[in-house]
């Protein structure tokens, strides 16, 4: 079987499984690679980029390469080689999760028990909640869940069907370094940067498409474009500005704005200010069926994309095949004259 067709097979199988199961409850491989990576800042950690670029290389290359090993070792199996990349798909998204978490907060939000939402935040995202009240929590989901539906599904997708399963984890595991040592605290300011950088290059690709994605299937394509359009490049994150503003633009929401991490606070511009109103509790809802849309979407664009590139290949390499064999002849001939 053709890889295109053993993506197309193993990611749709792999998305599947997550729509039903949503992320395995024990023995996640996220999760066993995050404890790895651990114990290698704990022997590697030194006050220097050099050495964050090492331990970047050794995590981010190491599950990448042992990604590729895994698919050698079962390539001449199609049915193992479908099972693996949907076994390797389900384990790097996590749209399911995203939104059973979102809508939980919504639910306690809705129910007016505001500190059972903010006790449930830090599972979806990194703010402190203590200082947020109804409308800033819902205001955080949303942008966790515009933002993630790039980092969690899309992303992986796109590097699933670009480079197959070693794609899937060598991008799951950029996304998972940057979490762990990205931000800008005293420790991670040097250390993390190659983590963050490679970050921003794997997500690049990932978050232009979802950003094209929630302007198809937001309802709105004329506000989300002139959202991404107008505001996009004002967020500190390259990739997280263009998902953001899109998502605010198609929904006509305001994101943005005061945001607090760990005591620390920042300032960030206001997306789709113009024309976008105050995030409400029923929009957490909305956010997660445009994220589940965009996820859809995001896979077929990403099966068509890998079955047609691979049709081009063999198109191109049949026509190279062709000029070969009518050019044969004549230099034959020309040889014997």
């Amino acid at each position: 079987m053709r890889a295109d067709r053993i993506f197309a097979y193993g990611a749709t199988a792999g998305l599947i499984g997550d729509l039903l199961l949503g992320d395995p409850r024990r023995g996640h491989p996220v999760a066993a690679f995050g404890r790895a990576a651990a114990d290698v800042e704990r022997r590697l950690w030194r006050d220097h980029r050099g050495w964050g670029a090492l331990h970047t290389l050794v995590c981010a290359g190491g599950a990448a390469g042992g990604a590729a090993l895994i698919t050698r070792a079962v390539r001449r199996s199609p049915a193992a080689s479908v099972a693996l990349t949907a076994a390797a798909t389900w384990s790097v998204v996590g749209g399911t999760s995203l939104g059973r978490e979102a809508r939980a907060i919504g639910g306690a939000l809705a129910a007016g028990d505001i500190e059972l939402a903010r006790e449930r935040l830090p599972h979806l995202c990194g703010r402190d909640p203590h200082s947020l009240d109804g409308p800033q929590i819902a205001r955080a989901v949303v942008e966790s869940v515009a933002e993630n539906t790039s980092d969690a599904v899309v992303g992986a997708l796109v590097w699933g069907a670009l480079a197959g399963v070693p794609g899937l984890a060598g991008f799951r595991a950029a996304n998972t370094l940057d979490a762990m040592l990205g931000h800008r605290s005293p420790r991670h300011l040097r250390y993390g940067w190659a983590s963050a950088r490679l970050d921003d290059l794997a997500g690049w690709p990932g978050a232009r498409l979802t950003a094209l994605l929630a302007v198809a299937a937001g309802g709105r394509p004329r506000e989300a474009v002139r959202a991404w359009r107008a505001d996009a490049a004002k967020h500190p994150s390259p990739n997280a500005g263009p998902v953001e503003a899109s998502f605010a633009g198609a929904l006509g929401v305001r994101l943005g704005g005061t945001l607090a991490y760990g005591g620390r606070v920042e300032h960030r511009p206001v997306l789709n200010g113009e024309t976008g109103r105050a995030v409400e509790t029923e929009d957490i809802e909305r956010a997660v069926r445009l994220s589940r849309r965009v996820s859809a979407l995001a896979l077929g664009v990403c099966v068509a994309g890998r079955l047609g590139a691979a049709l081009a290949a063999r198109r191109i390499a049949g026509r190279r095949t062709t000029g070969m064999n009518v050019a044969g002849p004549r230099t034959a001939g020309r040889r014997s004259a």
